[in-house]
This record gives C-alpha cells, sequence and structure tokens, in this order.
C-alpha cells in the first residue's frame, strides 16, 4: 500500500493509501470482522439493517456519537446500522439550557462553565448520541463563540442557541437556516441585532448577510454536485459579489429583541424581556429598509418577514448547498477527503430525500453514515480533534462524575489541556477551516486538506500526551471531578493480549495493526504483577498495566488518525 505521510512531533498520520505493500502502517488491522455490507447502485444507497461485527459497530459510532462504549457496541451489532440510525432519530432532545436555568434558580451565578458541564454530562452520558454528535458538528459550521465578550455573560442565550442547533438537527435545513438567522445569540455574535436600514451618513451592518453565504450555506465558489468548482477561463466562479451582500445586508435591517411590542425602547434594549436571550428576534417596520434588495439574480421590497423569507428561500435552493453543506458534515462525521462520488451521493440526498423533499436532514446524515466511503476502513479518514478524543475516552471508560455535576472548565490552553472547548472557536471560521491543509507537505502536495490540523503543533502534541497521561491515571474535570471506571479492563490484566483487544475496540473501532498491537502488548506485559508482596502492589500494577495500554492506544498515530 502506498501511503502519503505527515510526520508532526513525532505524530505519523497517514493522508491517502493506493495498492502495495509499504511498511508496518500497511499492516491490515487485528480484526477479523467484516464491515456492513453495503453497496450503490444507480446512485440510491441501500444497505441491510442486519447485524454487524464488534468492530465495525464501534468504527460506526466513532463516526455516528461521541464514541463507543460496550453497551452501544452491543446495541448496533444487534440492529444493524439502519435501525440504529431509526431509533436514534426517535429520541427526545434534552435541553442544555433547562440546566442552565436550573442552576441559576439556585443563586448561583451561572457562566460559561455551566455550559460545559451540561454539554460534557449529555455528550458522555446523553441517550441521544446521533443528535448530540450532530449538533456539535453544526456548531461548528453554524459559529458563535463565548469568546466574544458580548456572550461570556449570556450563559443561557448560548445554551439555548447550541439547543436550537440540535432541535433542528433532525429537520429541515431551511428550518435551521431561519432558526440560526433569528437568534438573538447569533444577532449579536454577528452584529445584525439592531441592524438599521440605510440613510445619507450609514449602511447596513453586512457582517451576517456575507457570513450566512460564505460559511453557512452557499460557499465562496459556484459548485457542480460532486463538491468541484465550476470555473471560468480555468478561474473558479465566484458564488456572489459585494453587491450581493450589500443587497443581503438590507433584508437583516429591523431585527432585535423579540417581545411582546415593537417599541424603539425594545428595539434599542432599553425595554428587557426576561426570556429575550432565547426568543427569536423579531423585526421593527420603523427600522426596516425600504429600498430595493438584491442580491443572487432576486428582488425583493418588502415587509421584513417578507424579505427574510425570498432571503433564505434564494439560499435554501441555491445548487450549492447540497455539496456545500454536505462536504462539511462529511469532514465533521466522517473524513477530511471525501471523493466527489460521495459528496454527490450526499448533495443527490440533500436535494432529494427520495420523496421530493428538499433539505431533509435525516436523508443527508443517512447518506452521509451509510455511505461504503464511510464503511471502508482501509486508509485513515480524518484527524481526531481533541475534543473527541477526550468524549471517546469519557464513554469507552464508563467515567462517572463525583459531583453529579460533570465539572468542567476551559480546555483553551494547548500546553495544560487540549487547545480545544465547545463554543470557544477563536471566530466564526471555527477552530480551523474546511480547507485547511498544512503547508509544506504530502497533504498539500496532493491537495488533501487535514482541518483539524491547523490547530496541531508541537505544543498542542506535547500538551495531549501531558494531559491524557495524567487523565487516564486520576480523571478530568475540576479537581477530577470525572473518574473512570476500569473494573472490566482490570479483570483483564492477567491476559494483556485480551486487555489490548479491549481497548483497542473502544477506541478505535477497526482495531490496530499487527505492529501497534504487539508493541503495545510488550509494553504492557513488562510491567509486572507481584506474585507475593502487599494487595497495594499488587493493584497498582494492574492498574498501571490499564493505564499504559490505554494510553499507548491514544497516543498512537493510528488512534490519532481516524479510519
Amino acid at each position: 500500500m502506498n501511503c502519503n505521510r505527515f510526520r508532526l512531533a513525532g505524530v505519523l498520520l497517514l493522508a491517502s493509501c493506493g495498492g502495495g505493500g509499504d511498511g508496518p502502517q500497511s499492516e491490515a488491522p487485528h480484526s477479523s470482522a467484516n464491515t456492513l455490507a453495503a453497496t450503490s447502485s444507480g446512485g440510491s444507497l441501500t444497505a441491510g439493517s442486519v447485524a454487524v461485527t464488534p468492530a465495525a459497530a464501534s468504527q460506526f459510532l466513532g463516526q455516528a456519537s461521541f464514541g463507543p462504549t460496550s453497551a452501544s457496541i452491543n446495541d448496533l451489532a444487534s440492529m444493524g446500522k439502519i435501525s440504529w440510525l431509526t431509533a436514534q432519530f426517535g429520541k427526545a432532545q434534552m435541553r442544555h439550557r433547562d440546566y442552565v436555568q436550573q442552576v441559576a434558580a439556585t443563586g448561583t451565578t451561572v457562566n460559561p462553565n455551566q455550559f460545559m458541564e451540561s454539554f460534557w454530562k449529555q455528550a458522555v452520558k446523553g441517550d441521544d448520541q446521533l443528535r448530540q454528535r450532530v449538533t456539535y458538528a453544526l456548531s461548528q459550521i453554524f459559529v458563535v463563540s463565548i469568546v466574544d465578550g458580548n456572550l461570556y455573560n449570556r450563559t443561557a442565550g448560548v445554551a439555548d442557541y447550541y439547543d436550537t442547533l440540535g432541535r433542528y438537527a433532525f429537520g429541515n435545513f431551511r428550518d435551521l437556516l431561519q432558526a440560526v438567522a433569528l437568534h438573538p445569540m447569533m444577532g449579536i455574535y454577528l452584529s445584525h441585532l439592531r441592524n438599521q436600514k440605510e440613510n445619507d451618513t450609514r449602511v447596513p451592518d453586512e457582517n451576517f448577510a456575507r457570513e450566512i453565504m460564505q460559511l453557512m450555506s452557499i460557499g465562496l465558489y459556484q459548485l457542480n454536485q460532486d463538491g468541484s468548482n465550476k470555473t471560468s477561463a480555468g478561474a473558479p466562479i465566484e458564488t456572489y459579489t459585494h453587491d450581493d451582500v450589500a443587497g443581503l445586508a438590507k433584508v437583516f435591517t429591523g431585527w432585535s429583541w423579540g417581545g411582546p411590542d415593537r417599541s424603539n425602547a425594545r428595539f434599542y434594549g432599553s425595554t428587557i424581556d426576561l426570556a429575550r436571550d432565547w426568543t427569536p428576534m423579531q423585526n421593527y417596520p420603523a427600522f426596516h429598509s425600504s429600498s430595493a434588495k438584491t442580491f443572487l439574480g432576486v428582488s425583493t421590497n418588502s415587509t421584513g418577514e417578507a424579505d427574510l423569507k425570498v432571503a433564505l428561500d434564494t439560499l435554501f435552493n441555491h445548487p450549492n448547498v447540497g455539496p456545500f453543506i454536505g462536504r462539511q458534515l462529511i469532514q465533521r462525521l466522517v473524513s477530511s477527503n471525501p471523493s466527489p462520488a460521495y459528496i454527490s451521493r450526499v448533495a443527490a440526498a440533500f436535494n432529494n430525500n427520495g420523496s421530493g423533499v428538499r433539505g431533509d436532514m435525516r436523508a443527508v446524515l443517512r447518506a452521509i453514515l451509510l455511505d461504503p466511503e464511510a464503511a471502508d476502513t482501509g486508509r485513515p479518514k480524518k484527524l481526531r480533534e481533541p475534543v473527541l478524543r477526550l468524549a471517546n475516552w469519557m464513554r469507552a471508560f464508563n467515567v462517572q462524575s463525583t459531583s453529579g455535576r460533570f465539572l468542567m472548565e476551559s480546555l483553551d490552553d494547548p500546553l495544560t489541556a487540549l487547545g480545544q472547548t465547545p463554543l470557544r472557536s477563536p471566530s466564526v471560521f471555527n477552530f480551523y477551516r474546511p480547507s485547511y491543509s498544512p503547508p509544506h507537505t504530502t497533504l498539500s502536495a496532493a491537495h488533501l486538506v487535514a482541518p483539524e490540523m491547523q490547530i496541531t503543533g508541537e505544543p498542542s502534541v506535547t500538551g495531549y500526551l501531558n494531559f491524557m497521561q495524567g487523565t487516564i491515571q486520576f480523571g478530568a474535570g475540576v479537581k477530577q471531578d470525572i473518574v473512570p471506571n476500569y473494573a472490566n479492563e482490570l479483570a483483564l490484566t492477567a491476559t494483556p493480549a485480551q486487555l489490548v483487544d479491549r481497548v483497542q475496540l473502544l477506541l478505535m473501532g477497526s482495531g490496530m495493526s499487527t505492529t501497534l498491537r504487539n508493541q503495545v502488548i510488550a509494553a504492557v506485559s513488562a510491567i509486572t504483577i507481584p506474585t507475593t508482596g502487599s494487595s497495594t502492589s499488587i493493584d497498582n500494577a494492574r492498574k498501571n498495566r490499564v493505564y499504559m495500554a490505554i494510553y499507548l492506544t491514544m497516543a498512537s498515530p493510528e488512534y490519532l488518525a481516524q479510519r
């Protein structure tokens, strides 16, 4: 197998692979399991809702959840992928805002840490794992960030914004787009809340108008259904111009705080409704532009609500949306470099769910997760981002919170933590750009991308290893509030091969190469369990075997480069 390799601070990432043999990394995973049989015929995906192997179940759950557990592997292995997805679509949503408000009701002054507590508790213990995972993916496309000081003290509102992404994760993209556009936290973050019509000295704020096109719907360049750029004279064709931005910006004038009236005082925020941080913005006609609003080949000039409908319908029906959003969801869930055919199949599902409905998110998610490319374990697909690594460990080893609250603070510091915290991206462009390719590497030479590498460097690699070394042994969170339960692993310490196989099933899904497996088994076996002496020394040796098996697995390039 010929594979492009990228090495950073001793971590080897495989970028793409072809045929032939090429060293230890080309060895087959240590698993005899077959993945789910899935075929694509005539552009429509079919996949039997049949039992799958534990290895295939674990690999799938690494894409469709915050990580496998013993129980979720067994459930999926017995019910099959389609039945699992159907069951997940029916799971009820638990709201983060409810938790934040419950804490506030005790007299505690809430801050973003309460959102973090709720995020980690639901990510780890939530029964609706598909919704949890997709919501997190959407939060990296429809970005708001509490790094912005204007949002820092609006924890309930930010929690509700995240809930809104979850509410529409299985709905229709058109509804999701409108809910995002009218959420006051997005209005604050991208400055279209209190946006006013033009006059002799003022033009409407263009911030949201630009980003809803560039980042949240149609992108910068016109696309074919397979995600490739349409070109003219060899150059990509721009999707919109500044005139389109200026025209669309007029649509987003007159929108401000929701409430029982449309007074100037409420528009400016001096009259405050207690629910305003999560009530959708409403339009104030006195502040809405009354001139023609021309963008993307359409023109409108009506009420604020009617203008908004024209704008969002135009964006929603643009042919770019399927491949543009589909590719980003594939990147967040499955693969950094999906093939054009994969993107095309997902875009087709966006365009028509099989019943003539456009924008059906359930159809899109089925197309992404049941595609043969998703099940292919022949090569690494993407770098696991830090948040997903920690969540994977938490779920795999059944962590519990000593306080019951999952006390977690910012993990931003790349030297002492993960260098990544949910809803704390540095800008509207997320933690990393979908098109990022590390410069001067075989990846960039091959025109491949690795978005997560944008937050990867020698400090973060070292920081991750140090952070996980302590976390695996002592736990995570404030004063190690979040602690693992290694009972099942401790029961296997007398047989290192079985211990390693359990660990790699929970963390890696498709399995280790024979070389890595043998290395980890040897390292675990080198820790001698005394046959005589105190029970404390025997227990410590057994624990150290577990710590070593988990740490070496999570530090390995084969784990970091998810298949």
